[in-house]
């Protein structure tokens, strides 16, 4: 299936505004010129457009996009007009509103972010909206998950390639000890090692532990936790390991069965799209025999289908 028209010749961001504008006005909005410019834009020059905007037509952007669009397109724009650390905490801040309480989708945001993601989305949330984060987790979550989700926050893990084999031996039996070895669980242990080691850590953890017990972490996990706790550690675990083959297992979840999660099929797709999506969209080939795109076409429809098979991009 192929998917939007092609991107138009290179335009400066001053004629980008003036396009939108154009398409504001008169009877009814131009939503395909609209979705035409915007999708086809990255974070800094959609920054630039809406300054432009701004100072030509005295008015914000993204207001006239709520006052011209509607329903799931309208969210799926608005939330692709800001920079990916802005986006995290506008989700984040969404999922822990007193209001709309969704620990999976802040669990989500929180626990597939790496560490320097985490810090900078951490300021904005902050900044947008004089609240820290921890507040409104501490707020809303509780228990095991709480806690987890409080030191992920809050500790900076290493972000390099290397691990030290003694210590990624020590994480695999302790994780073991703390877990299938004993009766209960010890949850303290697999929130420490969880928040505290790195994506490579634990991705060797991970295949140590299978080696030492041919048993998976991830099967241990399952068994061990539930709830919101075990989603959060095997979003950590799973990250640590792919992204990608993640959000395509997740993307897969809000598609499959009857209706779809288009709150969790927007959330992913854009935030996602300038990060890694064509892994995403390969691993999700390689696992289900049926492309990303061919699976969102036939869950969506109108502009808003036309917005999200643009920002994934040609089907092949």
């Amino acid at each position: 299936m192929a998917t939007l028209s092609i991107p138009p010749v290179i335009t400066t961001p001053r004629d980008d505004a003036m396009h939108l504008y154009k398409a504001f006005k008169g009877f009814g909005c131009d939503k395909a010129a609209v979705i035409n410019i915007l999708s086809h834009r990255d974070a800094t020059q959609r920054a630039l457009i809406q300054q432009e905007y701004r100072t030509m037509y005295s008015e914000d952007l993204n207001k006239r996009l709520v006052k011209e669009l509607s329903g799931k397109l309208e969210k799926a724009i608005l939330l692709w007009m800001y920079d990916p650390a802005g986006r995290d905490a506008i989700l984040a801040r969404k999922a822990l509103s007193a209001d709309a309480v969704d620990l999976r989708a802040a669990t989500e945001v929180i626990c597939s972010r790496t560490p320097s993601q985490i810090v900078h989305f951490k300021q904005l949330y902050h900044s947008m909206n004089g609240i820290y984060l921890e507040h409104d987790i501490e707020l809303h979550a509780s228990g095991d998950h709480k806690k987890l989700l409080l030191a992920y926050v809050s500790t900076m893990r290493y972000e390099g390639p290397e691990v030290d084999r003694a210590s990624v031996d020590h994480d695999a039996k302790a994780l073991y000890k703390a877990g299938e070895k004993k009766l209960g669980t010890d949850e303290k242990t697999f929130i420490r090692i969880f928040s505290e080691r790195s994506r490579a850590h634990l991705a060797a953890v991970s295949s140590a532990y299978h080696s030492m017990y041919s048993r998976k972490l991830k099967k241990a996990v399952k068994s061990e936790t539930s709830g919101l706790f075990e989603f959060a550690l095997l979003t950590i675990l799973q990250c640590a390991e792919n992204p990608a083959i993640y959000f395509a297992k997740e993307l897969h979840k809000a598609m499959k069965g009857l209706g779809t999660n288009d709150t969790t099929l927007i959330r992913i797709i854009v935030t996602r799209t300038e990060i890694d999506m064509q892994y995403i969209k390969a691993e999700y080939q390689k696992k289900y025999k049926k492309s990303l795109n061919d699976a969102v076409h036939s869950e969506t429809s109108g502009d808003y289908r036309t917005f999200l098979l643009s920002l994934l991009g040609p089907g092949h």
